[in-house]
């Protein structure tokens, strides 16, 4: 099917690749094809469905209770009122195991172990800490579906049911921070909602700020430093390819209908994420007392919860908490007001500080270094013992290397054989910063490594860098990304194809 909200995928897109699945995926506003209703973020309601579905297969949804009846018939009902986007269905051959007191993982048959075994445990530490930090967590259960392959997106935050993509089984519990972003959208977002999608921030950096105060948490500053200086980057590159005055750079965007109608899914990017996180962090920054933010964050929780708002009710409602802060116009400091944080496009005025994380920076800066170095010296090099370095040290290694491409002649070769963690790795974040260094170097010799990731899976995130890359490469480059294109494309979702088209400059089908 080629409608992008509901998704019927053929057994070929699955994991199993024996029976077909579907699912539906309603942000940003694409659930007005599923069912009729009022399909924006600032209008909430309960709901209630019936699903019959063939013998051999499970419906899930996003609700609060479930109950199968005679038929294969599946009765669901969401007793909290939720805006629309948030509400979801899958269906397919899956399978459910527990990994917590309120969590169970659901997944195909072949991938149910593996699920299991990455998440046992961890979810309700994860949901503690975030009850501690952000007051209680409403919606009863937390379960988690992996989606086959084909799905675009990292995660989605459907509540008491977040779909999330496989790439996440990285079967060292590496790349955690995902589960607890979405998580952390159980109290931002899915509680407390940004009315318009033009305020996208406010669901996006606040669940980036409480991501990150989870992770401080569980893993330490310097870890959740490390992983926010990648998300820095992440930024960094995405300013410096739409140019930092774009309209899309600004935390309130104007999504008018005027003479261009933009689709809310063309806004979404890095700027609400993670220039969003900035801003958080500059308001938590002007209380200087971390556990007192932690308490405006659960006033405001409490305050707005079940509503949905708007950047002025939040800035309203965080001068109102800190009546001294008002006194002093916070709102107005020159270079850092409210109104420029809002409506000017660019890199936020303000950054936090994430210094904890040189610790595990520093030793990744002095080796892409060396690795840049036109005389390698092997010595120094292998002075540096990457074997004990978490997954975020490598991604931030790998990203420094990609900045320093290409490198000098022959670099490239001798860093795959001495490292084949990295360039072997199955670790989607590895994978994809080892093809990036790949295409940048113009490796031909790796590039079957190319392939083999697009062919493995369809995120939006590692799909559209990789085809930029490929296209803005050397001829045997853009005859890959061709070649790859048209073997893969049936297994991709309908907007992931239409952006490669774009990129590869073929016609996107009307």
């Amino acid at each position: 099917g080629v409608s992008p909200q509901v998704c019927w995928l053929a057994p070929e897109q699955t994991a199993g690749k024996q029976k077909p699945f579907m699912y539906t995926q309603g942000q940003a506003v694409l659930n007005r094809s599923f069912f009729p209703g009022f399909d924006t973020p600032s209008v909430k309601c309960t709901y209630s469905a019936t699903v019959q579905v063939p013998e051999g297969f499970t419906a899930v949804m996003s609700a609060t209770s479930w109950e199968k009846q005679k038929d294969n018939t599946f009765v669901f009902e969401m007793s909290k009122p939720i805006p629309s986007y948030l509400i979801a269905l899958a269906v397919g051959d899956i399978l459910s195991a527990d990994v917590g007191p309120r969590s169970r993982v659901w997944a195909e048959p072949c991938l149910i172990e593996a699920a299991k075994t990455e998440y046992s445990g961890v979810i309700e530490e994860f949901l503690e800490v975030g009850e501690k930090l952000f007051g209680p967590y409403v919606w009863g259960r937390y379960d988690i579906l992996f989606m086959p392959p084909s799905f675009p997106f990292g995660g989605m935050e459907n509540p008491c049911l977040t779909f999330v993509t496989p790439c996440l089984l990285a079967g060292d519990r590496s790349l955690v921070d995902v589960i607890i972003h979405e998580i952390s959208h159980s109290w931002f977002g899915n509680l407390v909602t940004n009315a318009t999608w033009g305020e996208f921030w406010l669901n996006e950096g606040f669940t980036m700020y409480a991501q990150r105060r989870i992770s401080t948490e569980v893993y330490g500053a310097a870890y959740t430093c490390l992983e926010a200086a990648t998300g820095r980057a992440l930024l960094r590159q995405h300013m410096d390819s739409t140019g930092e005055d774009h309209p899309l750079n600004k935390l309130r965007v104007v999504i008018e209908p005027g003479l261009l109608c933009i689709n809310p899914d063309d806004t979404y990017n890095e700027t609400p994420y993670e220039k969003g996180y900035c801003f958080v962090s500059y308001l938590a920054h002007l209380v200087g007392d971390q556990s007192k933010f932690d308490a405006f964050l659960r006033a405001y929780v409490n305050r707005f919860k079940f509503q949905s708002i708007t950047a002025d009710d939040t800035l309203g409602f965080f001068l109102e908490y800190f009546p001294e802060l008002k006194e002093k116009g916070v709102d107005s400091i020159p270079g850092f007001e409210f109104d420029r944080w809002l409506n000017t496009p660019g890199w936020p005025p303000y950054l936090p500080d994430l210094s904890p994380g040189q610790q595990l920076m520093k030793p990744a800066d002095e080796l892409a270094e060396l690795w840049a170095a036109s005389g390698l010296s092997m010595e120094a090099i292998e002075d540096i013992d990457i074997r004990g370095w978490r997954t975020y040290q490598l991604i931030y290694f790998l990203d420094q290397v990609l900045q320093k491409s290409p490198l000098p002649e022959g670099n490239v070769e001798r860093l795959s054989r001495m490292y084949p963690e990295i360039s072997k790795a199955q670790n989607a974040e590895l994978r994809l910063r080892w093809c990036q260094i790949v295409l940048k170097n113009n490796l031909e010799a790796e590039y079957s490594k190319v392939k083999d990731f697009l062919h493995s899976q369809g995120k939006q995130k590692y799909t559209l860098p990789l085809y930029r890359a490929m296209w803005g490469g050397s001829e045997a480059a853009r005859a890959l990304a061709m070649e790859t294109f048209s073997a893969t494309a049936p297994t991709l979702h309908i907007n992931v194809q239409n952006y490669v088209k774009k990129i590869l400059g073929l016609e996107a089908a009307e």
